[in-house]
């Protein structure tokens, strides 16, 4: 097993990534303009469920998509990338044997994990996943973490850290977390930790909804894009998240709508990177599976100007240690 810095140091050198937003949310509101995502008002308002998502409305058309986004992120010098394998509602992109809400029931029952891993190995690109704790179809969430619940969890986190090769990091999101999820005390951290370590000791879980250093999580993540800042003092290991799309998941008016622009990335980049602090930059593809041209030429342009800092042979004053 790798010491727990030298994996953070690591997973720091290769600085820039993307995150694919990628799941039933792309097919259940790009039309939507009232909803951002998910449900957030039944997780956090105690609202009904109004958008139950039938998994045959799964059927992106494009063949040999994934290797489209691995292709797009090469162009702007990604360096990795993770992919939404789950998101809140709870629908899963690989065939689970734990629910039946998942693409073995869908219209194109294509394993997306697999597809997904298989493309940007291919391209080089370090491949790990994103894995949601809150899950509203199961029913797992701030009022729910049954025994039952638990090991629905535990189940699917090892299909995914047993059936597809090395996983070198696993983002959970939905979990602790200010908009919703089961508590620690519902869920506590070091177990889920414990089996993520069991089943593959390089692999760092890294929790979206930490807020405490590196209590709860192996890097400090900050959603970026929900507000969260990075302190003037902080000196690493962190990562931040952000879109030039207005919202995480594709939506209809996304092809026409201007995304933000290269540079804005780029001086992102320039103010995380001295921090120890990686970047990873949003790709939501279409109902078909594709991403649209206007944000791969932007991917584009951020290659064409984008350079790697020198990585660090040592860890710098002030990193945070558990």
């Amino acid at each position: 097993m790798t010491h727990l810095k030298d994996l953070q140091k690591k997973f720091i050198n290769l600085r820039f990534g993307t995150f694919i937003h990628f799941n039933s949310a792309t097919f259940q509101f790009h039309n939507n303009p009232d909803i951002i995502d998910w449900e957030y008002d039944h997780e956090n308002g105690d609202l009904p469920r109004q958008f139950p998502f039938d998994e045959k409305d799964f059927n992106p058309t494009a063949p040999d998509y994934c290797k489209q986004w691995a292709k797009i992120a090469k162009s702007a010098g990604c360096q990795f990338a993770a992919l939404t394998s789950k998101h809140h509602e709870g629908f899963d992109l690989w065939p689970s044997d734990y629910t039946d809400h998942c693409v073995r029931n869908a219209t194109n029952k294509t394993d997306v994990v697999a597809a997904y891993l298989d493309a940007f190995r291919s391209e080089g690109i370090v491949a790990g996943l994103y894995f949601s704790v809150l899950d509203l179809t199961a029913q797992t969430g701030h009022r729910s973490c049954t025994t039952a619940q638990k090991e629905k969890i535990f189940g699917q986190v090892t299909e995914l850290l047993t059936n597809y090769g090395e996983i070198p990091f696993l983002i959970v999101d939905g979990w602790n977390a200010p908009w919703g999820g089961p508590s620690y005390e519902m869920l506590p951290f070091e177990e889920l930790d414990r089996l993520v370590k069991s089943l593959q000791p390089d692999c760092m879980l890294m929790n979206i909804g930490c807020q405490e250093g590196l209590s709860g999580t192996d890097v400090v993540f900050y959603e970026n894009a929900a507000g969260q800042e990075v302190d003037h003092s902080f000196n690493g290991p962190g990562i931040s998240c952000n879109k030039l799309t207005k919202t995480w998941f594709w939506r209809d008016e996304d092809p026409t709508t201007p995304v933000t622009n290269a540079e804005w990335a780029l001086s992102k980049m320039k103010d995380y990177f001295p921090q120890n602090v990686n970047f990873m930059l949003n790709l939501s593809p279409s109902t078909t599976g594709l991403v649209d041209e206007n944000l791969a030429q932007e991917f584009a342009r951020i290659g064409k100007t984008f350079q790697m800092p020198a990585p660090l042979d040592a860890l710098p004053e002030g990193w945070l240690k558990r």
